[in-house]
């Protein structure tokens, strides 16, 4: 399957309701005001997020009165074309260290799929070609450092753990020297994922934040925050409470092939500066998909083959 067909597919619940949402809109005759409510109420019911739905129905108003468009259906390729331009069109892809080993910190609360996107990420460098060591840096659940260390058989790379309940930063700090020692090329660290709004929690982040800025110049070089594209609103949130405590540079959005809602990415993209790096298509190992915006925005308004 190529890369577009896997895409289109992993997004199918996104796109199917979303098409259908926008064609009932879009097959109304005229352009006036009960069309543009009507259309901004179905962008939020899609988790586009009211501020962004609002951005995009003064862009159209714009638009339409600029070309002079008075059929309804003449507005939805100019939707897609705001689209693109809100998403942009490069994948930006991971910051490695072109001079030695490159430290990719893990960041995300509980059951948003975080061992999952390590253990895939673990993965993909490995299939590039590179040496990756991983530490269990959520020492609190003993789940979390078997998990960890699953995934580090499945693929085939080394794990640094500690004992349940031992200081995070040590087993980072460890981390580092095994990875110096072994000649790894990327250490993925996960960490603690309680809930975001605990202080103190936040403050154990950022001490693993400093001890890697400490051993490793420039590190980390990816702060990469995993959210579940199924919370809709609530990613936005936690996307905004993590960014400010870790200095996040990146996103990665698990579950996008199970929620109809995807259009969480978009307001994302529209509300935080922070690009989405991967995406979670799928069970499989090789569902980690770097994010492509711009065909994003195709799969959206592309109908589903026949079969």
């Amino acid at each position: 399957m190529g890369f577009f067909s896997k895409f289109k597919e992993g997004l199918s619940k996104t796109r199917d309701s979303f098409l259908d949402k926008m064609t009932a809109v879009f097959s109304r005759r005229k352009i006036d005001e009960e069309f543009y409510e009507e259309l901004e109420e179905q962008l939020i019911m899609a988790d586009v997020g009211v501020n962004t739905a609002i951005k995009l129905m003064e862009q159209l108003r714009v638009e339409a009165k600029r070309r002079k468009l008075e059929d309804a259906a003449e507005l939805k390729p100019v939707l897609q074309e705001k689209l693109v331009e809100l998403m942009g069109t490069e994948t930006v892809g991971l910051n490695l260290n072109p001079a030695g080993l490159t430290v990719i910190m893990i960041v995300g609360v509980n059951g948003v799929g975080k061992t999952t996107t390590i253990g895939k990420l673990a993965h993909k460098l490995k299939q590039e070609g590179k040496k990756v060591i991983l530490a269990a840096g959520d020492t609190f659940r003993a789940a979390a450092i078997e998990q960890l260390e699953v995934w580090g058989q499945r693929v085939g790379v080394d794990v640094i753990k500690h004992q349940q309940g031992a200081d995070p930063a040590a087993v980072v700090f460890d981390g580092v020297q095994a990875a110096k020692a072994r000649k790894a090329d990327a250490l993925i660290v996960d960490t603690a994922g309680r809930l975001h709004n605990k202080t103190n929690l936040m403050d154990e982040l950022n001490k693993v934040y400093r001890v890697l800025k400490r051993e490793v110049p420039d590190a980390p070089h990816e702060v990469l925050l995993v959210l579940d594209a199924t919370t809709g609103q609530n990613a936005l949130q936690q996307a905004k409470i993590f960014g400010e405590a870790t200095g996040v540079t990146g996103l990665v959005l698990t579950k996008l092939d199970g929620t109809a809602k995807g259009g969480i990415v978009i307001a994302i993209r529209d509300q935080l500066e922070i690009p989405v790096k991967f995406v979670g298509l799928g069970e499989k190992i090789d569902d980690l998909q770097a994010f492509d915006p711009q065909q994003f925005v195709t799969a959206l308004f592309t109908d589903a083959p026949q079969k």
